[in-house]
């Protein structure tokens, strides 16, 4: 049940963030310091920002749909929370981007990957 419940939150967060980035890229000029240079840049973001995060919010929406994808699910989620938040962290400390932006996307990275790897403990089994 907790499962379903963190699955669902995270399509709900990451599948309608993914296709407005796709949509609105310069939206992350402001939001995240994050422009385009070129039309290539403005691809990128679409790909980074937009389809790959949907993609996320995607699979969590399979997995509540498919029981046997919940386990994969989780897995992509602590893996992909660990990376970035390990990244942010440390690109945060090397380059002195305490912003904002910084600490949201810590807030949502952390608890994402703890909840996510509490869930597949061998107690949990991402049921």
């Amino acid at each position: 049940m907790v499962a379903k419940l963190f699955l669902g939150a995270s399509a709900l967060i990451w599948l309608p963030y993914g296709l407005f980035c796709f949509a609105s890229p310069g939206f992350l000029a402001d939001a995240a310091g994050v422009g385009a240079l070129s039309a290539t840049g403005t691809t990128e973001l679409r790909a980074m920002y937009g389809v790959l995060q949907a993609a996320i919010g995607a699979m969590a929406l399979a997995a509540l749909l498919r029981p046997a994808l919940v386990a994969p699910a989780l897995w992509m989620l602590g893996a992909l929370a660990t990376g970035l938040a390990s990244a942010r962290l440390i690109g945060a400390a090397l380059d002195g981007a305490w912003t904002s932006y910084t600490f949201g996307g810590l807030a949502f990275e952390i608890p994402t990957l703890a909840v996510a790897w509490a869930l597949l403990r061998p107690h949990g089994r991402g049921q």
